[in-house]
């Protein structure tokens, strides 16, 4: 099970990532642009991945990850269950989401890494 402090480490490693309120949820963001939030009530993230990487995420055994139920979800935003969830597809989930937000000379520090 992934920990909201876990969540928290990981998203924090990533160069200029601010936490903020979004609506119910709390939001993590680059610039302004969200690219995680988290959901207290049922311990689930949503992440922003294109359609592709929503696909490849979403197609492994188990449903931990899993497109958003609506439009939103067309458009790529993808539900992550904290509570069953892989670590190790955690941590690259959460990584192509930032990635797919921040601007390129920040994802570019991260890959140096």
């Amino acid at each position: 099970m992934i920990t909201i402090e876990a969540l928290r480490k990981h998203v924090f490693s990533f160069p200029e990532v601010e936490e903020a309120p979004h609506f119910e949820k709390i939001s993590f963001q680059v610039k302004k642009k969200i690219f995680v939030t988290y959901s207290h009530s049922n311990h689930i993230i949503t992440l922003k991945l294109s359609l592709e990487e929503q696909d490849v995420f979403s197609s492994g055994k188990g449903n931990a990850i899993y497109p958003v139920p609506n439009a939103w979800g067309k458009q790529g935003w993808t539900v992550v269950d904290l509570s069953i969830v892989h670590e190790d597809l955690f941590h690259d989930a959460i990584a192509t989401a930032y990635s797919n937000v921040a601007p390129k000379k920040l994802v570019q520090l991260v890959k140096k890494n």
